[in-house]
């Protein structure tokens, strides 16, 4: 695999060139009713950080753009050094042919792509939730804070048991795993927002990370800046190019001037300051079900309509935890 020199990302200032190159597959695995990807990728798995994601070129019929996925997983030691992974659902087409492909096949593979979650810069206990497969990306950011000395608790919710992604992971990498399905399988029954407050209240958490369907993401981010505690949030965005130039995947963001102002996830984010999205006059401002995440969340994921905007976001409560005014 090669670099391409090709300077910095469109838009970002700080972040490298993405690597692109053939990537061989290790292995391909269901995991309840999701699929996971292990390839070789050595400089991508080197360079990822917790909420960055990958494009991977499909070979279905009439699939010209690649597809996004979050990284769930990298190792950067032992004898799998250099690999990642990858999980997704089959949703069309490209993910359809994507479950297909075996061990030794080659895949094109652009990344490490987009913003990472930012880490906190001072002690806190840290929440992460998760929703359908949408948990993938927290399993890695997991580790990193760990790493760091915090505490780390987690909240997963599916629809069923078999949409629950890494039941035994999520214990593993956590003080406390808490689970929700919507038809009562497995954990509590209902969504990960019914418990959300008694999750905050037992763990203490100071931080909140989320990734999931952006309806559970509005619900979640409204409730933690009611209580003044801190959300970042990965979105998920359907990304035609991955580099910031076709502007298919914006999100309406509010600034310190509460001017709301469209920012591309696969450059500006796909992580963002939760409390600064302006939920209320996006795509997905309709009555909407929370549920699993797909390519594009929309009507139908979730139960209710999402919540107004809420009070501003605490710029100086942002800055005093994750370094950002």
């Amino acid at each position: 695999m090669s670099s391409r020199q090709a300077g910095q990302l469109r838009g970002r200032d700080d972040v490298e060139a993405p690597v692109r190159g053939r990537c061989e597959v290790l292995s391909r695995r269901r995991e309840g009713a999701y699929w996971t990807l292990t390839f070789a990728a050595k400089e991508i798995a080197e360079r990822a950080r917790p909420g960055q994601f990958v494009q991977i070129a499909v070979g279905a019929p009439h699939t010209l753009l690649r597809r996004p996925f979050s990284i769930a997983r990298v190792s950067r030691q032992g004898a799998s050094a250099g690999t990642v992974d990858v999980v997704f659902d089959v949703h069309g087409p490209g993910t359809d042919w994507l479950s297909k492909v075996e061990a030794h096949d080659t895949l094109e593979v652009v990344g490490p792509l987009g913003k990472p979650f930012p880490l906190p810069q001072r002690q806190v206990n840290c929440l992460l939730i998760g929703g359908g497969y949408g948990v993938a990306p927290l399993f890695l950011l997991a580790e990193h804070l760990t790493r760091q000395g915090l505490r780390v608790d987690m909240l997963v919710g599916a629809s069923t048991l078999e949409r629950l992604l890494g039941v035994v992971e999520s214990k593993r990498l956590s003080a406390s795993a808490v689970f929700t399905t919507d038809d009562g399988s497995y954990g509590e029954p209902g969504q990960v927002t019914d418990v959300l407050d008694d999750v905050l209240d037992r763990t203490g958490a100071g931080v909140v990370y989320a990734c999931g369907p952006n309806p559970m993401l509005a619900a979640v981010s409204q409730r933690c800046t009611e209580r003044e505690v801190p959300v970042q949030v990965a979105v998920e965005e359907l990304m035609g190019c991955g580099i910031g130039v076709c502007f298919t995947c914006v999100m309406p963001v509010r600034g310190k001037d509460q001017h709301v102002r469209m920012k591309r996830a696969c450059v500006d984010g796909p992580v963002f300051n939760g409390s600064r999205i302006a939920w209320d006059v996006s795509r997905y401002a309709v009555p909407s079900v929370l549920g699993e995440p797909g390519a594009v969340a929309g009507p139908g994921d979730g139960a209710g309509p999402l919540p107004d905007a809420g009070p501003p976001p605490d710029a100086e409560g942002d800055a005093a935890v994750w370094g950002e005014a």
